[in-house]
C-alpha cells in the first residue's frame, strides 16, 4: 500500500516548542516493520494509536527523542 507519512521530530528542549515537520509517500505492506526503523537507540518506546480518520499515528521516544509517525 502507499501511504502518506507525516514525520514530526519535537523539540524536547525547554522553552523551545519548534519541531521538524516532514512530509513523504512510501510504500509498504507492514507499517508496524516500516516503524522499526526508526526505533534505534538504547531507551525505546512507541505507541501505536488509530485516529478517528483511519490514520495510524505511532508517538516514539528513543534516548530522549520524541517523533510521531502519521500515516494516511
Amino acid at each position: 500500500m502507499v501511504y502518506e507519512m507525516i514525520r514530526e521530530i519535537f523539540n524536547l528542549c525547554s522553552g523551545n516548542q519548534m519541531r521538524d515537520v516532514f512530509v513523504s509517500e512510501i510504500e509498504t505492506d507492514n507499517l508496524d516493520v516500516y516503524v522499526k526503523q526508526y526505533l534505534v537507540g538504547t531507551e525505546v518506546s512507541c505507541e501505536k494509536s488509530v485516529n478517528e480518520s483511519g490514520g495510524v499515528v505511532y508517538d516514539i521516544v528513543t534516548d530522549d527523542l520524541k517523533q510521531r509517525l502519521t500515516f494516511s
